[in-house]
């Protein structure tokens, strides 16, 4: 238990010495609330027992420590919520779909045995019954009169023999309100899978929340479970509990209400809320929003970026209605009463199946290479054309719309256009050809990014002229400067400024390093043909247990010619924990990524996490989870580990998974492909015969390598 003397003395402002008797009487008198508080409850908090159902389940990150939690080993907790039998707990204690639910209820003898009424997905709830009556049901505090800094006492029945005995109890304070994008209250008490299910009170004895395990980064019933016991914790508010109960306990699954919308772009924190896409059949388009409409106003409230948006919408449930108000094109439009979908179609990646010449500053995107039967194929699309516009086809009685001139380095502006799009839209180009420089226009159709590849792609793949100002479009006046689109073509290394006339020499080779902030050992192999004026790709290694800082060398032999052949940085940051990755891991693995990103010109479309083993299933974890950074997962016997989450149109994430056919966890590596299929991912997944837990063949390395050429494909 935190020093509740020190704590107390502090907020009412008085100094006392420590030991004093003033002290031991304030001490004794909050001790004696505390008490109290949990008796007023106790007869409210239930032991849970499941048996039968899978041994492990995942956490919605990598296996390992926090990662992979063990059911059926041991009880949870769950709170009464009506007289008549129901209790409300965490559906983390369900997550290994038990067989057998008992209830073991304070004051009564016999287990009694439950069964599953109904869950609430969004905020990791689940009701079950019990045939009994006249249990007591805890009061609830109101979410308005809980405030930060108020006492909050985590609350279990998981521990000791005796479920008469008093619950368990971790003392702390409510930390933080509205998290969890609007849903859950904040503690520092601890708070672990044996009190997930209990209540949270405050000194008076009302119930503040029911604790859950939560994370921002993951939706599964057990994300968030690797923070348990560290000061973080989270409790949805039994006020919300009690506002949706009657639904619950008519047996209706409750799903978070969606809009259906994606951003336009990447920055959830400081850009305004303009629409990217929107999804078929959803809410928002229902309602007649649109892509390119920006969201200034939602249920009431002003928002001015994405992550506000989110927390209106958070809260919100399928079914549900809610004002919005959009501008388009200067004007205003209210949108009174939009009904939200609890699922949304997914969105496909669409395709014109060019690979675009690489650090190119003149104008159009020139292209290097032609996916066979593609769209840009059947268009008429040759390797060395040079497309100059770009347009959509006129609908049935419209105007045509102007195409659009494509500036140089205008890779980024087609892709991003492309991706905007629906599959089956037809598109307009203006091509200049590049057998006698004659201009055509074309008409393509897009199409689903295929699971194929490419035998062969050709060597050349850069104009080598990454650092050049990029020419404006024809007929379009160049500004102050044409922008180069660093976000997406890559920083100049820093050290290749002059400085005093003179340029520093670019170490090469495989470099040992260390992130200053945090203290992380990382390693960076740097091509010996590197320069800074060829963007180039970035692998970031994620390692296998025990192998964190062993496997550097090894994995430069593998990748040597390859980095160089096709201008890659190898990179391999080290795991802070000896059983594995953790998903807590993610920020500072995403920092040594982005020193190196700082320190060398690489191209933001080519950022893929690869790892073997748990770094496999870290790699999928980062592919969800730092989308802003990666945009492709590559992982041999690695099993999915994490629940997908949905493509967005402008932070595309591309899949190659490979597995040993004698590998003994074949059968869960298998289920990735259908798993990231149903989300529309483009996947491309091979079985190496006769290996069991071996890195890759050649023959699969070798695919692995156009893969990884070919992912900036448009």
């Amino acid at each position: 238990m935190r020093s509740v003397t020190i704590a107390c003395v502090t907020a009412l402002g008085v100094f006392l010495v420590p030991g004093s008797a003033a002290a031991d009487d304030l001490n004794d008198k909050v001790e004696a609330a505390i008490k109290a508080a949990v008796a007023q409850v106790a007869p409210s908090v239930v032991r849970i027992e499941t048996a039968g159902g899978a041994e492990m389940v995942g956490a919605g990150g990598p296996p390992g420590r926090g990662q992979q939690v063990r059911k059926g080993l041991g009880p949870t907790t769950g709170l009464v919520v009506a007289p008549d039998g129901y209790v409300i707990t965490s559906s983390f204690n369900f997550a290994n779909k038990p067989s057998t639910i008992f209830v073991s209820i304070p004051g009564r003898k016999e287990k009694l045995v439950a069964k599953t009424v109904a869950t609430d997905t969004t905020r990791m709830l689940t009701l079950i019954k019990v045939d009994a009556k006249d249990l007591p049901v805890p009061a609830a505090a109101p979410k308005a009169e809980v405030r930060i800094g108020q006492w909050s006492a985590a609350v279990g029945r998981a521990l000791g023999l005796d479920e008469n005995a008093p619950p368990s109890v971790s003392v702390g304070i409510v930390s933080a309100l509205g998290r969890m994008y609007g849903k859950a209250i904040q503690t520092d008490a601890k708070v672990s899978p044996v009190n997930y299910g209990g209540p949270l009170i405050g000194v008076d004895g009302r119930v503040q929340g029911v604790l859950v395990p939560a994370s921002p980064r993951g939706d599964s019933d057990a994300a968030g479970v690797e923070w348990y016991d560290s000061g973080i914790g989270f409790a949805i508010p039994l006020e919300d509990v009690f506002a949706v109960l009657p639904k619950l306990r008519a047996g209706k699954d409750l799903r978070r209400g969606l809009l259906g919308i994606t951003p336009k772009t990447d920055d959830m924190y400081n850009d305004p809320v303009v629409i990217g896409t929107v999804s078929t059949d959803s809410a928002a388009a229902k309602a007649g929003i649109k892509p390119g409409d920006t969201i200034v106003r939602i249920g009431g409230k002003p928002v001015v970026n994405f992550s506000q948006l989110q927390h209106v919408l958070g809260p919100k449930y399928e079914g549900e209605t809610i004002a919005v108000t959009v501008t388009r094109d200067g004007k205003q439009i209210d949108i009174p009463a939009v009904t939200l979908t609890g699922a949304v179609t997914a969105f496909v990646s669409p395709y014109l199946g060019i690979l675009p010449m690489r650090d190119d500053p003149e104008p159009g995107v020139a292209v290097r290479f032609v996916m066979p039967k593609s769209p840009a194929e059947a268009a008429g699309i040759k390797p060395g054309d040079r497309i100059m516009k770009f347009g959509l086809q006129a609908r049935a009685g419209q105007p045509e719309p102007p195409l659009v001139p494509l500036p140089g380095q205008g890779r980024n502006q087609l892709a991003t256009a492309v991706a905007m799009l629906p599959t089956d839209t037809e598109i307009r180009l203006e091509v200049k050809r590049k057998d006698g420089g004659k201009t055509e226009k074309l008409t393509a159709k897009l199409a689903a990014v295929p699971d194929t590849l490419p035998e062969t792609l050709p060597p050349e793949s850069t104009a080598g002229k990454a650092l050049e100002k990029a020419k404006p479009a024809p007929g379009v006046p160049a500004g102050p400067r044409a922008p180069r689109q660093p976000v997406e073509d890559g920083e100049e290394k820093k050290d290749g400024d002059k400085k005093d006339g003179e340029k520093k020499e670019i170490e090469t080779g495989l470099l040992k390093r260390q992130n200053a902030t945090l203290g992380r050992e990382y390693w960076v192999y740097v091509p010996a043909n590197y320069t800074p004026n060829v963007s180039h790709g970035l692998i970031v290694w994620l390692h296998p247990v025990g192998q964190g800082g062993k496997d550097d060398e090894k994995m430069v032999d593998i990748w040597r010619q390859f980095c160089a052949d096709q201008h890659y940085i190898l990179m391999g940051p080290k795991s802070q924990n000896g059983n594995g990755w953790v998903a807590s891991e993610t920020e500072g693995v995403t920092q040594d990524v982005r020193e190196v990103l700082g320190q060398y010109t690489i191209d933001r479309r080519r950022v893929v996490a690869h790892g073997m083993g748990l770094g496999g299933q870290m790699a999928f974890y980062l592919g969800f989870n730092a989308r802003d950074v990666f945009r492709g997962v590559a992982t041999t016997g690695a099993a999915l580990g994490t629940q997908p989450k949905d493509p967005s149109p402008t932070q595309p994430l591309a899949f190659f998974v490979v597995g040993g056919e004698k590998d003994p966890l074949l059968k869960e590596i298998d289920r990735a492909k259908p798993a990231l299929e149903e989300k529309r991912f483009p996947v491309i997944y091979r079985t190496i015969k006769d290996f069991g837990k071996e890195y890759m063949d050649q023959k699969t390395l070798t695919e692995l390598c156009v893969w990884l050429d070919s992912l900036d494909k448009i």
